[in-house]
Formats: structure tokens, C-alpha cells, sequence
């Protein structure tokens, strides 16, 4: 009879154990059972997106919210199942950052049936109604601060140029690459330039306002997929098709950090291009590092410190009950979404230690020849 009590007890110690256990594993480290902020990024893989996880954490630090990150890994489909993930913990506030614009709708239309405010961070959430607000930089400013570069630092009439975007599934390709057409347009049609990798652009090189439709069809050419293996076959492929005329000295407008050191390491090792003038963005550490030793021209500086501020700042606001302060808008393909925007900087070799190290972005030791 005691053994079978003793049997009871232990079994309802094992139950109660396991409830206790159950409910601490669903705090997802936020030191409560419901979490007020989740953020979804889209990879790991990528310096930025690590770097944006711990601004994350400091930013509401010292509030009384707390939150989760989760990263989709390049997958819709793993955003998808993030985005419900914290929906089961209770956020009030999703900021994400989509892989795919128009894929990610289907999950934030989730969040929003539930009652969620959903705040796109850094990339547009498309075609869909469920975004509230947007927080970015000013995309158009990125591209044209890129192209007005390669105008600043030209070689004279007829300098090949070569266009490179980002991923075609994500809006922020598209305004990048608007921005820096819209700049080179009318240097591309007076000569200055000569387009030497995309037969698209080439036929439109008339047209400075280009349709949705007619800027897929560059970019359907000339994309990376923001990735750096992609960019680098991508650039090899076009300059062993290259003429001759079509080398020597040449600008290269490279949609980010990544592809622009895959990029220049092509253009660097073909010894029929005498010098090259190539863009980036991001202001990545290994980057500022080639910008010093000469193999990448620029950066643009977006300071991701200020844009996590922004972003996690909206949040608060909204958690306080209070109407966050927006900028401008920018249209999704259904509704125009309620923006913040926040300025760029252009960074070169003279500017390196004004914009970066004395920001305290960087430290001064993290690079040599500084």
C-alpha cells in the first residue's frame, strides 16, 4: 500500500515538473511567459543581421518590454513559421524584415487578425494591407548617391559601364537600382557611359523613368541575389564575353558590400581592366578594410545604430498607446504605408575616420593603413 502511494506522489512530482518545465520553455528567453516585441530577420549568414540582433536587445533595454528574434534564413516559408511562432507568445508589435516582399504578406495578414501592429523593417512588406508602418532609409538616395559617385570619379567619354542589382524578390533591389538609373540615365544616353553587360539596359538607355516592368527586365539580367558567389560567376561570365573596348578603365555599379568585394576581386584579377571605380552600401568592417587597400571605391553608410532606434522606438510608442511620428509613405502595391526614413552617408578613403571611427561605428584598431 505504501509503495503504491509513494508511486502516486512521485508521479504527480513528474507532472508537476514537466508543467513547470513546459511553461519556462515557452518564455523564449525573455525572462516572461509572453513576449511584447518579435522581430523576424532573414539570415544569419549575413554580418548586418547580427549585428542588428544585439542592437535589438540594447534598444529596449531598460523598458519594461521584452522580445524575440528569430531569423527566416533565406526561407518564406521559415518566416512564415517564425512570425506564427511569436504569435503564440503573444506579441503585441512584429518588426520584420522580409525575405521575399510579396511572400512575407501572407504572414504579417496572420499578425494583423490577431491584432498585432506590424512595423517592416528595412525592406517593404508588398501587395497587402496589413503593414502599419515602414521604417527605412531612403532607398532612392542610396542608389543615386552610388551612381553619382562613379559620375564624380569617370574617366571621360565612353567608359564602360557595368550594372549589378540585388535580388529581384526584394523591393528595396528596385528603388536602389531606380535611384542610381536616375542619376546615370542621362550619362548613360550623352555617352559618358557605355552600358557593357545587359542588352536591357542598353535599349532603354533613353528612358529615364522606367516602368516596373522594364527595371525587371535589367535587374532580371544583371542580379545578384545579394549573394556574393552569385555576384562573383555573374561578373566573371561578363568579362569573358567582354570586348576589348569594353575593359580597361571601368565603372561598376554594385548594389551592396558583398557582391562589391566578389566583384572587385573579378575585376581586380582580369589584367585588361587597367582600373575600376565600383560601388557598395552597408559600410561592412571587411569592406571599410578593401576601401583602404584601394579595391572597393565607396560605401554608403546607412547606420543601422539610428534605424534600430527608430524601429524599436516606433514600438514603444505604439506599446504606450501613443501614435508613432512617420516622414513620409511609400506605396505597396495596395496601400501607402506610413514611413520613417533616415538619412545615408556616402564613405571613401577620406572619410573613413570622420564617419566611422569618431561615430564610434568602428574602432580604429578593427582595420590596418587607417
Amino acid at each position: 500500500m505504501k509503495k503504491h502511494f509513494k508511486g502516486i506522489v512521485l508521479l504527480i512530482a513528474v507532472m508537476m515538473f514537466s508543467i513547470v518545465a513546459s511553461a519556462c520553455s515557452n518564455t523564449g528567453g525573455s525572462g516572461g511567459g509572453s513576449v511584447s516585441v518579435g522581430i523576424v530577420l532573414p539570415t544569419k549568414d549575413e554580418p548586418r543581421w547580427v549585428q542588428d540582433e544585439q542592437r535589438f536587445k540594447d534598444a529596449l533595454s531598460g523598458t519594461k518590454y521584452t522580445t524575440e528574434i528569430l531569423f527566416s534564413q533565406g526561407s518564406s516559408a521559415k518566416e512564415k513559421e517564425n512570425v506564427e511562432t511569436l504569435l503564440n507568445k503573444g506579441i503585441k508589435v512584429l518588426i520584420i524584415c522580409p525575405q521575399d516582399g510579396d511572400a512575407a504578406a501572407a504572414a504579417v495578414e496572420a499578425a494583423k487578425k490577431d491584432g498585432v501592429t506590424v512595423i517592416a523593417y528595412d525592406r517593404l512588406i508588398t501587395s497587402t494591407d496589413a503593414v502599419d508602418y515602414y521604417v527605412t532609409f531612403d532607398s532612392l538616395a542610396v542608389g543615386a548617391a552610388q551612381a553619382q559617385y562613379l559620375i564624380d570619379n569617370g574617366k571621360g567619354n565612353g567608359q564602360p559601364l557595368y550594372l549589378y542589382a540585388g535580388a529581384a524578390t526584394d523591393n528595396n533591389a528596385f528603388l536602389f537600382f531606380q535611384g542610381a538609373w536616375e542619376v546615370l540615365q542621362p550619362k548613360i544616353a550623352d555617352g559618358t557611359f557605355k552600358i557593357a553587360n545587359s542588352p536591357e539596359a542598353e535599349a532603354l538607355k533613353d528612358t529615364k523613368d522606367l516602368s516596373r516592368d522594364q527595371m525587371s527586365s535589367i535587374i532580371g539580367q544583371v542580379t545578384t541575389n545579394w549573394d556574393p558567389n552569385d555576384a562573383k560567376n555573374k561578373a566573371q561570365t561578363h568579362l569573358t564575353s567582354a570586348a576589348a573596348d569594353m575593359k580597361g578603365d571601368v565603372a561598376i555599379l554594385a548594389p551592396n558590400d558583398g557582391t562589391a568585394r566578389s566583384i572587385a576581386d573579378v575585376f581586380g584579377s582580369d589584367s585588361a581592366v587597367t582600373d575600376y571605380v565600383i560601388t557598395g552600401q552597408d559600410a561592412e568592417q571587411a569592406s571599410i578594410q578593401y576601401i583602404l587597400d584601394g579595391k572597393q571605391s565607396m560605401t554608403v553608410f546607412k547606420d543601422v545604430r539610428t534605424l534600430v532606434k527608430d524601429a524599436m522606438g516606433m514600438a514603444v510608442e505604439v506599446l504606450d498607446g501613443k501614435s508613432p511620428e512617420t516622414t513620409g509613405s511609400y506605396n505597396n502595391g495596395n496601400v501607402d504605408v506610413k514611413a520613417k526614413q533616415t538619412d545615408v552617408i556616402v564613405v571613401d578613403k577620406a572619410n573613413v575616420q570622420k564617419e566611422l571611427i569618431d561615430s564610434e561605428y568602428y574602432k580604429a584598431e578593427d582595420f590596418t593603413g587607417l
